[in-house]
């Protein structure tokens, strides 16, 4: 099992496509904190990004996009100078699937939307993040990302039959993509199992415990998977992934218990065994010491909202 596969189809990811944004002049746009995770891309022109909290704007041009991970303001804009409008007001009417902002001609143009998830996708994925991720055009990797941002652009300006399926799953798609090159451009900028996925060693291990999640798995047979000695393996997975190999086993196992609980109608017990737990009470132990409550609680809960 792959890893990445397997956490952001936990995480029930999926793609929202906005209306999109041509600007021309002088012109700035303030936005509130996006839900999920927010991504654009440059279609034509370039702009400016500033992110609260992140210091200096980025330059964006042409063929640029970038992912938004944190819930933080943020402002797109042609210029330094210029005071921003409210999105809220820029978007309140657009004109065909079209919101313009600014004074002049239409030269800067911009796709995107965002990502939502389910329940626990912050610990999981997001907070393994920087809150901003920049992929340039200009590099060679890119090139993926501007076949799926153009097949999307098509979609939402021609807007086929089921054009808003598919521009959402073109958007994750982007999103697998975008994870894939920050990790091979960056592998210092991330923390967590996404971190291990650039160790070949971790990555190994991670895809033996995503695989065979129930299955007993001691540091000494992850270490033969591996064909590694077991201190090597202990070692490496702890300073990547920040946690030991079987802790990180656990928090998986957990994982994958909160779906069947939100998801099925399988007792705890039934859960406990098929998530690798011989009783319920060792789930349930486990299962409060990750998450702060027991399964049966956090099935109450999750079912009411």
């Amino acid at each position: 099992m792959d890893p990445l596969e397997d956490v952001l189809t936990l995480l029930d990811t999926r793609g929202h496509l906005s209306t999109r944004l041509v600007a021309g002049g002088r012109w700035a746009v303030r936005f509130d904190a996006p839900s999920g995770v927010k991504f654009n891309a440059v279609r034509r022109g370039h702009c400016l990004l500033e992110v609260d909290g992140t210091g200096d704007p980025l330059a964006l041009a042409e063929g640029d996009c970038y992912l938004l991970t944190q819930p933080r303001p943020f402002t797109l804009r042609g210029d330094l100078e210029t005071e921003a409008v409210d999105a809220a007001l820029v978007f309140a009417s657009p004109e065909g699937g079209v919101a313009r902002a600014g004074d002049g001609e239409d030269d800067v143009a911009l796709v995107g939307g965002r990502f939502s998830f389910g329940d626990r996708a912050r610990a999981l994925l997001l907070e393994n993040l920087p809150p901003v991720i920049h992929v340039p055009a200009g590099t060679a990797q890119a090139e993926t990302l501007r076949w799926a941002l153009a097949q999307i652009d098509r979609e939402l300006r021609d807007g086929p039959m089921g054009s808003a399926l598919v521009a959402e799953h073109l958007a994750v798609v982007m999103l697998v993509h975008v994870l894939r090159l920050h990790l091979a451009r960056e592998p210092g900028a991330v923390s967590g199992w996404l971190a291990g996925l650039g160790d070949p060693v971790v990555a190994a291990a991670l895809t033996s415990l995503h695989g065979r999640p129930e299955h007993p798995w001691t540091v000494a047979e992850l270490a033969v998977a591996c064909a590694v000695s077991r201190s090597t393996l202990a070692a490496r997975f702890k300073s990547t992934v920040g946690r030991g190999p079987l802790d990180y086993l656990t928090r998986w196992r957990v994982e994958l218990a909160s779906r069947h609980l939100r998801r099925g109608t399988d007792t705890v017990s039934v859960i406990a065994r098929t998530v690798g737990y011989g009783s319920e009470s060792a789930l349930s132990t486990a299962f409060k010491r990750v998450t702060g409550v027991s399964p049966r609680d956090y099935r109450r809960t999750t079912r009411a909202s």
